[in-house]
């Protein structure tokens, strides 16, 4: 197991200290991320890098001025509320120096034009497109980007909660990338606390084995 301990080095880090990202680290970690498979060796990812510190700031605002827009509009106290209150898990990458927007390209599974050809129903087109081959490219990427980042002494945290404000990122870094959308963001500096991570369920509970 010993020369797996690099993966047991993520943790999911939600407060960083202010010391910068090495540029050699950073391209490390990048370089890093672009090696994970993709379908059709497509490599639909896209990454901006986001190291101005006020910039990263900015984020954050639009993403507190979504939240507050949705739940003024939501027409239940309690909900609106509730809604407002997570928004502080939404931001917590304005704590790091660097914020990393990943953005997925547009992918057709293999055999859905066909499944289209020959009039398959619409439940077996919509099973096919569970998959989202696409995205497991990029996932692929964030992952390898994230073990990257901690073996070398560097916090990440996996985030999709920002996302109800896409749009105004993405207007915001001025990113129009045809056909590409923002898929996950994740902070990336060095942990201002000691990394953890839950509690995983047994392994006999999540495989099946057959012989």
């Amino acid at each position: 197991m010993k020369n797996l301990e690099f993966i047991y080095k993520r943790h999911s880090i939600r407060k960083y200290t202010e010391q910068e990202v090495k540029e050699e680290d950073l391209k490390a970690i990048l370089e890093a991320a672009i090696q994970a498979p993709s379908g059709k060796h497509k490599q639909n990812w896209h990454f901006v890098i986001v190291k101005n510190k006020e910039k990263i700031e900015r984020i954050a605002k639009l993403v507190e001025e979504k939240n507050k827009k949705i739940a003024d509009n939501l027409g239940d106290e309690e909900w609106a509320e509730n809604f407002k209150k997570f928004v502080k898990f939404a931001t917590v990458f304005r704590t790091a120096p660097v914020l990393v927007l990943v953005y997925a390209g547009k992918y057709t599974p293999t055999g859905l034009k066909e499944l289209k050809a020959i009039g398959a129903s619409q439940e077996e087109i919509d099973e096919l497109s569970k998959a989202n081959p696409g995205l497991q490219g990029v996932s692929a990427a964030i992952e390898n980007l994230m073990l990257a980042a901690g073996e070398l002494g560097y916090g990440t945290c996996w985030m999709t909660s920002p996302n109800y404000a896409a749009k105004e990122i993405s207007e915001y870094v001025n990113f129009n990338k045809e056909g590409y959308y923002l898929a996950a963001v994740t902070p990336l500096g060095v942990p201002a606390i000691e990394g953890k991570s839950p509690e995983r369920k047994p392994l006999e509970e999540v495989i099946t084995v057959i012989e």
